[in-house]
């Protein structure tokens, strides 16, 4: 999707869902009305999308008795100020991603991504059976809110260049929009991290105020145009090796809800995270040829050298934070490097070793059939 049509879209959604809740009815007195605020333009593949699919999952199975009604980033309240309104009761719920309240306290970070930490089966195996969960429940019960995973944005890219990343001291002085941990990386090894909202990158990004952008990746990248202002695309993304998107709700507001509609939106959060991790898994890849061929876009590798620099770097952040943290946070840290290890253990006798293993030439059918 070119980004003037994704943006000729947003818009003409934007009214008709404006409208839309002028137009509304009267509250049926059985039907419980909520809001849901997000961090994302209207339509934005993946992440605004799932939110959709999930409204409608929630509408369908609560039979009406719970009905959503959705704002995009701008329309209630703005994109990074999601959490707010979800305490302070502007809405009922929002969606988006923990590390931009990191500001509040940085052991959010956390339960989005680490920098060389884990993938998101690995953390998603942290959260449901080695103890994640249980440790944000009780980060979140501090402002007031109960938050589920919901969408994986999988591995991501680690982002668009003006110029070519060939050794540390390229980050010198480089101004690169990218939140949370990784913020902290890039400003570690030199460079100035900028907080921005997906809408506002490709502005920035076009005027100069910033050198490089990470968002997501290509599903998302191509609809918002970084690939007419930058033609270099960095991977891996080290900084975010899997990001856990999160479903805020305000918890007194659920803890209002009957059991069964508090499963009901528990079950639909974690069909969306599903949901997501293969629409971007499947979508970039696709997305990645048409930036290349019809955008002349490079995808570079980061080379060893920088990938150790940063590793080393990440590896210092991560032992700072643990050291000069409170006792929540270093039990966070225990207990995701604990979880990181069992699931490593694993996947790198299997899973590693398989995809490592497909990539040899005698693998059948190496390249597929047509």
């Amino acid at each position: 999707m070119e980004r003037r049509q994704f943006l000729k879209g947003a818009a003409l959604a934007g009214g008709a869902a404006a409208a839309s809740t002028l137009a509304a009815p009267a509250i049926a007195q059985e039907r419980i009305e909520w809001r849901l605020v997000t961090s994302w333009p209207k339509g934005l593949p993946g992440a605004g999308t799932g939110v959709d699919r999930l409204v409608e999952r929630i509408n369908t199975m609560s039979g009406g008795r719970l009905h959503i009604t959705t704002f995009a980033a701008g329309e209630l309240v703005p994109a990074l100020r999601c959490m707010d309104a979800v305490m302070d009761g502007t809405a009922e719920m929002g969606h988006d991603a923990s590390f931009y309240h990191h500001g509040k306290d940085a052991a959010f970070s956390i339960f989005f991504a680490v920098p060389f930490g884990m993938t998101a089966q690995e953390q998603f195996a942290w959260i449901n059976f080695g103890g994640g969960a249980e440790l944000w429940d009780e980060l979140n019960a501090q402002y007031g809110i109960v938050a589920f995973p919901a969408g994986q944005t999988s591995a991501q890219s680690f982002g668009w260049f003006k110029r070519e990343i060939n050794t540390m001291a390229d980050f010198q002085g480089l101004k690169m929009r990218i939140p949370g941990l990784g913020g902290d990386l890039i400003q570690r090894v030199g460079g100035s991290a900028v907080l921005l909202p997906g809408g506002e990158i490709f502005a920035a990004l076009q005027s100069g105020a910033i050198d490089a952008a990470e968002f997501i990746g290509p599903l998302n990248d191509l609809a918002l145009g970084f690939q007419q202002v930058c033609k270099i695309s960095y991977g891996p993304g080290v900084q975010e090796p899997g990001g856990m998107m999160q479903m805020m709700v305000n918890r007194a507001k659920y803890q209002e809800l009957p059991a069964d509609l508090q499963e009901i939106i528990k079950v639909a959060c974690w069909q969306m995270h599903e949901d997501m991790k293969v629409e971007y898994d499947y979508g970039s890849g696709r997305t990645m040829e048409t930036l290349r061929l019809e955008h002349g876009v490079q995808f570079l590798r980061l080379n060893r050298e920088v990938l150790e620099g940063l590793g080393k770097a990440a590896g210092e952040m991560v032992q700072d934070m643990y050291d000069n943290g409170n006792d929540y946070m270093r039990r966070v840290w225990q207990s995701y490097f604990a979880s990181r290890e069992n699931t490593s253990r694993f996947l790198r006798f299997n899973e590693q070793a398989f995809l490592n293993a497909r990539t040899l030439d005698f693998a059948f059918p190496a390249r597929g059939f047509g």
